[in-house]
């Protein structure tokens, strides 16, 4: 309901520059970075369920607060605070892991991510909605009352067993895994190229094609249903032809939002963008092969702290192409996800020994 509207709404609210905003964005990646890692053993150790508790908890929190600041401090605590709930990535990728049954590693965490997508498909177009007749600060608030319920669903799961190795016998450290390493290493030049055109796509819509925040609502609702249908096309792919053609599907998206010059075309481009969340559990599926059962939810945080770490430097990188030249950072992406496609293909391992528990 207001993620998407955050870049517009420090805009607006608070008269920022689009590298100020840049600066803020990646200071939020900052935050979602420095959880992964530790959140990921802690899942390991002491389990997932109370992890993810803490992060509906303090998501609640921090909507609250943004939708009550009027000054830009609080609202940043707000919003840094939410950066922080990016820790419940591993944990409930982990979770999801555990509890798929026979099902295959790459379709339960691509349903898991479509589940996500038609949760998000509403949002955006009611908080565009919101935010026309009743002020943007009005969408954070609903959403907080959102969040009252979905708190109450996530503290009725069940508790999880925790999963061991043999003394006797420990798997690999993960930095001692070469071929993971090197999956990190693609991973973080496929986001990168990938997330560049993102994050000041909402104020290039607006402030440059001219959309009002109900039509670019409109459009973020577009790109959730793609998160979510991309999600369950990929759910039985192959993990690594899967994670290559996401990078292509970005790539159009970029190509339509440069391009184009309508609503349906930017609402086709931001259809084509979930395959930016389709190739993460590709990615994840990949991994899972590469390591031990105990180590799931450290593997998950390592990948989720990679992720984070690009997305800390790419808004301030994207906030100076914006200052030199609006539409520049759609053929840069263009560009580094060929590279990142050719990369991907040399590197990727097209048949991995599954580490069994």
């Amino acid at each position: 309901m207001f993620f998407n509207f955050v870049p517009i709404y420090l805009d607006r609210q608070f008269l920022l520059s689009k590298y100020e905003i840049g600066l803020i964005l990646g200071a939020f990646g900052f935050f979602m970075a420095i959880t992964h890692i530790p959140a990921g053993r802690l899942a390991d150790r002491v389990g997932r369920k109370p992890l993810l508790i803490i992060a509906w908890v303090l998501g609640l929190i921090s909507t609250l607060v943004m939708g009550v600041s009027q000054v830009l401090p609080l609202f940043l605590i707000g919003l840094l605070g939410y950066g922080l709930t990016a820790f419940v990535s591993s944990p409930l990728a982990s979770y999801a892991t555990a509890a798929r049954g026979k099902w295959p590693v790459g379709t339960v965490l691509s349903l898991t991510t479509a589940t996500f997508g038609m949760g998000m498909a509403l949002g955006p177009v009611t908080g565009g909605w919101i935010g026309d007749h009743y002020g943007m600060r009005m969408s954070f608030l609903v959403a907080a009352g959102v969040f009252v319920f979905s708190n109450l669903f996530i503290f009725f799961i069940k508790s999880q067993p925790i999963d061991h190795h043999d003394p006797d016998s420990p798997p690999p450290s993960l930095r001692s895994n070469r071929s993971f390493m090197v999956l990190l290493g693609v991973l973080a030049l496929a986001i990168f190229s990938m997330y560049l055109a993102q994050p000041l796509t909402p104020n290039f819509l607006e402030g440059v094609r001219g959309l009002s925040l109900s039509q670019t609502g409109l459009i973020f609702t577009a790109g959730a249903l793609g998160n979510s249908l991309m999600a369950i096309a990929f759910s039985r792919a192959n993990p690594r032809r899967g994670f290559l053609f996401a990078q292509v599907l970005v790539a159009l998206f970029a190509m339509l939002i440069w391009k184009g010059t309508s609503l349906p075309i930017f609402a086709l481009g931001y259809f084509l963008l979930g395959g930016f969340r389709a190739g993460r559990p590709m990615a994840m599926a990949e991994a899972r092969e590469l390591v031990h059962e105990s180590q799931m939810g450290l593997t998950y945080g390592f990948m989720e702290t990679v992720s984070a770490v690009v997305f800390i430097l790419t808004p301030p990188i994207a906030g100076l192409l914006f200052e030199l030249d609006p539409a520049i950072t759609y053929p840069v992406s263009i560009g580094l996800i060929a590279i990142s496609i050719i990369v991907g293909f040399i590197f990727l391992p097209r048949k991995v020994d599954i580490v069994h528990a």
